[in-house]
């Protein structure tokens, strides 16, 4: 017979509602049943705990993008009062007049003059010196031209042989002009539309009638025609000293893919890959590159040098928001790690004004990134296992945290290119 246990068991939370001689005195069945039962609830605990950070997820404290947060119950949105004030200009409001076009870019103008008096009708005579101007801006009704070239197939009276005339140097030899194919490339490429779509469009604005199969053979067309200009892009963010990395989910031909990106100040490059790996990474950029790269903590980007990143603060703001909603001692831990993030942002934009010399930030900074390795070491030992994993992880490229204030040029966020993406 199995002796009963003396030591009560313990829980995460409040104490048990006996003392450790009531428990030695608990049949051991009744003992087993209730250790199993406490470990049940734990185990139920946690999930609800995951369960519930996974509800509450959105683009403020994850990396997930603004527009999957959806309309939220209880949102501020939801709970704010109804505005009193009608819509449109408030009075007092100073009104926004929309720019007059220089007169040398109108195309056509019309002086307007009264011919008698409203008030007695006695005829008008004379000039106004600053007539009101009031121009109208419209499309002229656009249609598709068509240039026919007749190819001429002639017979030589003396071999007998037929010779046939050439298009002139520029004609294509398809169908399509160059800036139809490029208008089918825009429509379909940086707005978006789909093919079906694309094609609607020539046909309603343009009266263009181009076949469905036709505007993927046009889109080729076009990135063939693109090619060098793209490869000269490509090679001039692998020399700069600064790039900003970022991928997002994609479709491509009806399949998952991934649109990377890298950009700089002057010059972005996308890619379209199947694959969200470090491959794909590598080749964007050379495992050659020796500039800064900023990112998020990714994994594609480890093999890049630790010296020579900047993770982006602006995902840690995310990940020290989502301590925060944890609450206990994460909670604790993110607002102590957000409020040195404040710093932070509170001195950047005089750094990046001139206000704030790059030394003079260096040395105010200095206490904040020996704060907050302090609070991240401690959060490794944080009894919620996901703030004590991610502290682990940011650790470990802890350097690349700092980049910024290191180097001139280096911003503390991958804002560039997210926006861009």
């Amino acid at each position: 017979m199995t002796k009963p246990s003396s030591v009560a068991p313990e829980t995460n939370n409040d104490p048990l509602p006996f003392s450790a001689e009531e428990w030695g005195q608990t049949p051991p069945a009744v003992q087993q049943f209730v250790v199993s039962l406490l470990a049940r609830v734990q185990t139920l605990e946690a999930e609800v705990t995951r369960l519930r950070e996974q509800l509450n997820r959105n683009s403020g404290n994850s990396s997930q993008p603004p527009s999957s947060d959806g309309p939220k119950k209880g949102s501020k949105a939801v709970q704010r009062a109804k505005s009193e004030r009608q819509r449109g200009g408030q009075p007092g409001h100073t009104g926004t007049t929309r720019k007059l076009i220089p007169l040398e870019q109108v195309k056509a103008s019309y002086d307007l003059k009264p011919s008698v008096c409203r008030e007695c009708g006695e005829p008008l005579s004379g000039e106004d010196s600053t007539p009101y101007r009031h121009q109208v801006s419209d499309i002229p009704p656009v249609v598709v031209e068509v240039t026919e070239y007749r190819v001429h197939t002639l017979a030589c009276e003396r071999c007998g042989l037929e010779t046939s005339a050439e298009l002139p140097t520029g004609v294509p030899t398809h169908a399509f002009g160059p800036r139809l194919q490029a208008m089918i490339s825009l429509l379909s490429g940086r707005y978006h539309l789909s093919k079906r779509d694309a094609a609607e469009v020539m046909s309603d604005f343009f009266g263009a009638e181009v076949s469905l199969g036709s505007v993927p053979t046009l889109e080729q067309r076009t990135s063939a025609a693109l090619k060098e200009p793209v490869d000269e892009a490509r090679a001039y963010v692998k020399s700069q000293p600064v790039v900003h990395l970022d991928e997002t989910g994609w479709r491509e031909a009806n399949q998952r893919a991934w649109l990377w990106l890298v950009a700089t100040r002057l010059v972005t490059v996308f890619f379209i890959r199947p694959s969200r790996g470090g491959a794909v990474a590598r080749e964007i950029l050379d495992p050659a590159f020796t500039g800064i790269v900023v990112s998020d903590r990714w994994s594609a980007y480890n093999w890049l040098l630790t010296l020579l990143r900047q993770l982006c603060w602006a995902h840690l703001l995310r990940d020290f928001q989502a301590f925060v909603e944890r609450g206990g001692p994460s909670q604790t831990l993110g607002e102590d790690l957000l409020a040195q993030a404040r710093l932070i942002f509170d001195w950047w934009p005089k750094v990046r004004d001139g206000t704030l010399s790059h030394p003079a930030f260096q040395e105010k900074m200095q206490p904040v990134q020996t704060k907050v390795g302090e609070l991240l070491r401690q959060g490794t030992r944080c009894a919620h296992p996901k703030t004590a994993a991610t502290c682990r992880n940011i650790l470990k490229r802890e350097a690349a945290l700092w980049t910024f204030v290191q180097v001139q040029g280096v911003e503390p966020t991958n804002n560039l290119a997210e926006r861009l993406i």
